[in-house]
């Protein structure tokens, strides 16, 4: 299972987004996962892998790639990092192709009530339980599993007073002020799910690449060199943000007025390696690009080996890898004049 988890925004004036993650085929020791060449750029994540099937028989399972928990309420009260056309069956334009030929993907649309201070949660606690289903209670009550915003808070004012009460005692719908149903709002999280079914063959390597939108947490972003306030210097050691870099943020967020201080956009972007080691051993071959998108964007990580390759290009690449940690990348990007 691979998962796209929410995360907090850098600022205030800012967006949730999500965290990526590779696929898993559930916890296996009968396919190993031999390459892993995996692509992060600011618009898009991509994915190549080989796998090797250690046994003399087929082995066949279902491969999910769910979106995380979308809260209906952060679409009506606050900005999230989605497509204009939020109501387009495949959201993230995910893609799949195994042994060079395309996969039909299904794609399944949930409406989950998320734990209580979900948020706390690990991403592999988040992404293993996503919450209670109720999307069968919404369609027996009329309302639609859509990531349209005003199209729920429509349909929820529209209720009967019958199923306005069910829902209120179901948790699905909530009430501000505990009125008669004038300040309704939904409770509930949309998940959407692709999958397929898939064989890798007795003694075989099978070939999978997928590739989706990068759509990460982000929002304004200001800095000072040295970090000197705790929630900057808190990102510094997230973000393994060291001396040089740090100057070189500052450089790239200088406005032409010293007054104005140094600020532009920072994105978030993480992705959960750990989801790996479900398969067989380590990955034999592991290779990692970030693609910082422009020259003026500086990039920061904590990770070992970390290359330069091009003017907007790393790498680093590992042998015989079982990741401990996962990716936790910060994009910083000056501000239009």
């Amino acid at each position: 299972m691979a998962l796209l988890l929410a995360g907090p925004a850098l600022a205030n004036d800012g967006f949730g987004g999500f965290t990526a993650t590779g696929l898993t085929f559930g916890q296996t020791d009968k396919v190993a996962m031999e390459t892993e060449d995996l692509m992060i750029s600011p618009d898009r994540i991509s994915v190549d892998y080989t796998f090797r099937n250690l046994t003399d028989q087929d082995v066949t399972g279902e491969v999910i790639f769910p979106l995380p928990p979308i809260p209906m309420g952060d679409l009506i009260n606050g900005m999230w990092n989605l497509p204009e056309d939020t109501l387009r069956e495949n959201l993230m334009d995910f893609k799949a192709v195994v042994d060079g030929a395309p996969v039909a993907l299904q794609i399944d649309r949930l409406a989950v009530i998320l734990p209580e201070a979900w948020w706390e949660l690990t991403p592999s606690q988040q992404y293993d339980t996503p919450g209670q289903d109720v999307t069968a209670l919404l369609a027996e009550h009329g309302l639609a599993v859509s990531l349209d915003g005003e199209r729920a808070w429509e349909e929820i004012q529209a209720l009967s007073p019958a199923s306005r009460d069910a829902l209120l005692a179901a948790g699905v719908i909530g009430d501000y002020d505990d009125t008669e149903g004038f300040d309704l709002y939904p409770n509930w999280s949309v998940v959407l799910r692709y999958h397929w079914t898939q064989t890798f063959k007795a003694g075989a390597v099978t070939k999978v690449h997928h590739d989706y939108e990068n759509r990460p947490t982000g929002g304004v972003f200001g800095w000072e060199h040295p970090p000197e306030q705790d929630y900057l210097k808190d990102i510094a050691r997230t973000y393994c943000i060291d001396e040089g870099t740090s100057t070189a943020i500052a450089k790239a967020l200088a406005r032409p007025d010293a007054s104005e201080g140094a600020w532009g956009m920072a994105y978030q972007i993480d992705y959960v390696l750990r989801t790996a080691n479900s398969w067989a051993g380590p990955i034999q071959r592991f290779t990692l690009t970030l693609d910082k998108g422009d020259p003026a964007n500086v990039i920061s990580l904590c990770a070992e080996g970390v290359k330069k390759t091009g003017p907007t290009t790393f790498t680093v690449e590992k042998t015989d890898f079982t990741p401990d940690q996962d990716l936790k990348i910060l994009l910083v990007q000056p501000a239009g004049e």
